[in-house]
């Protein structure tokens, strides 16, 4: 058997981060959690911050407590996608970097495409358009906050951010570069084209290195501090999206998968972005992953809407864990309402009870009074969502996929599972629910040559898990719901 071999896994999501330990034993690669934290946003006089410093104090522990395992080959940091801290000529970080559900890219959309015309903006970057986009934050902050670029020299998107602190290095890894729409889909560079229409300083931007790159050391003051010796640090994908498709245990090149979040992510790996009139017209994006492909998705609210919701009930005295309220949502007759999950409305926090309700009266349907009618129309309107962009997606491709991969933590929903197999007609294959910190874990190998290629690293992880199937049993009305679901969505 050959020696242990362990890294660690530095996940960041929108409400929490953990520390995961990777041990690789020359046949299988088992998971340990050694940290786990709050991510919780922080408002301060109008505008939404992520609490940088707090994520790096609990980096830090995370540090201290891998020590008790012995020596860490590579360290990998992955968070969520398009924001980013600005630095100044010192190194200093100018403030805390502003959270994406910030309002102050209200608008900007229009604003852009008066700058670049909305389709040479798509074929250049072909990137699904949102206006928590980095392109876009950067244009509210030259609008409304000049200052603020003139006196930054470097902008890192948050992985790359954590690397530096950790290392004194600045990088900017292609999978978390992809999702600025600021990056040349085709020549994996800046956009000199986008970049001079929006106004932004190219200066700002290092250059892009290839997921799965060494970034370098730990810094030499951090080991003195925290007592720890020199360890490599990996730029894996900084995107957690692209982490998590390293490890789809697909056995085939075409597959569908959903990485199912707090955002749900649904499309299929292409050798190269797909950057077409159609693509265009169903606003798909082309993400950046290990090995220069292309991961061609659709960005999707997902479970956001549950997660919040649950929040709303709290602060109304009325605790439930998410099980409970997966068996609220099964109680409930199906197909009553339905919503848009990415109608504008639903992407800040507060009161997403009340928002549905409000769009239900709008549309003329029935208006979901209880818990369980509330929970129903979310997970069935998710469901429904999940068929559109999955049309979409074959449309582009001009492919038919027959198996629906599922990862992440959406994968314990048993009930978003079955509800995906039923209203998209497909197999769905759910696992594993840790596919980001396995994904994490596997381009740190591919990078030392631990894992020769991508399909060995998702053979490793089906030898490692067992995925549940569901087999689709849709009920005799679902054609028609989903007709009825765009029809009061306006997506037909």
């Amino acid at each position: 058997m050959s020696a242990e071999k362990r890294y660690l896994c530095l996940d960041f999501g929108a409400s929490s981060g953990r520390a995961i330990l990777g041990k690789y034993n020359g046949e299988t690669l088992a998971l340990e959690e050694i940290h786990r934290f709050q991510n919780d946003p922080v408002e301060v006089c109008g505008t939404l911050y992520w609490d940088v410093l707090r994520l790096f104090y609990e980096i830090k522990q995370a540090l201290l407590k891998s020590k008790a395992y012995g020596t860490i080959e590579s360290i990998g940091v992955d968070t969520w996608g398009v924001d980013f801290g600005l630095l100044d000529k010192d190194g200093f970080l100018l403030e805390n970097p502003v959270h994406y559900r910030d309002a102050r890219t209200a608008g900007t959309l229009e604003q852009a495409f008066q700058k670049l015309p909305r389709e040479e903006f798509y074929q250049i970057t072909g990137n699904q358009f949102m206006e928590i986009n980095t392109a876009f934050q950067l244009l509210a902050l030259k609008t409304k906050r000049p200052q603020v670029l003139e006196n930054a020299e470097t902008l890192l998107l948050m992985p790359d951010l954590f690397n530096y602190l950790l290392t004194g290095e600045r990088r900017a890894e292609y999978s978390i570069a992809s999702t600025t729409q600021l990056l040349d889909a085709k020549r994996r560079v800046w956009s000199d084209r986008v970049l001079s229409a929006l106004g932004i300083p190219k200066r700002l931007f290092p250059d892009v290195i290839p997921t799965a790159t060494p970034v370098g050391q730990l810094r030499t003051a951090l080991c003195e501090e925290l007592g720890l010796t020199p360890t490599r640090v990996t730029a894996v994908a900084g995107h957690d999206t692209q982490c998590a498709m390293a490890s789809v245990p697909a056995e085939t090149e075409d597959f569908l998968f959903l990485s199912c979040g707090t955002w749900s992510l649904l499309g299929t790996e292409l050798a190269a972005p797909l950057i077409t009139d159609e693509a265009y017209r169903c606003n798909v994006t082309n993400e950046g992953g290990y090995g220069g492909k292309a991961s061609f998705l659709k960005n999707i609210i997902g479970l956001w809407l549950i997660q919040e919701t649950r929040r709303q009930w709290q602060r109304e005295g009325e605790a439930l864990s998410f099980a409970e309220m997966e068996s609220l949502a099964k109680e409930a007759k199906p197909f009553q309402s339905f919503i848009d999950p990415d109608d504008a409305r639903f992407a800040p926090t507060g009161n997403i009870p009340k928002r549905i309700r409000a769009y239900c009266a709008e549309t003329g349907q029935t208006v979901p009074e209880s818990k369980t009618e509330v929970l129903r129309c979310i997970y069935d309107s998710l469901a429904m969502k999940y068929r559109y962009a999955i049309g979409q997606i074959e449309r582009c491709t001009q492919k038919r996929y027959d198996t629906l991969h599922i990862v992440g933590g959406g994968v314990k929903d048993r009930l978003l599972c079955a509800l995906a197999a039923d209203i998209c007609q497909k197999t769905v294959c759910a696992g594993p629910v840790e596919a980001t910190a396995y994904g994490n874990l596997l381009l740190q190998m591919l990078a030392d040559g631990t894992v020769k290629d991508l399909p060995a690293a998702r053979a490793l992880v089906r030898r490692c898990e067992q995925p549940q199937l569901f087999t689709p049993h849709p009920p005799e009305d679902t054609d028609a719901a989903y007709q009825r679901f765009l029809k009061v969505t306006g997506l037909c």
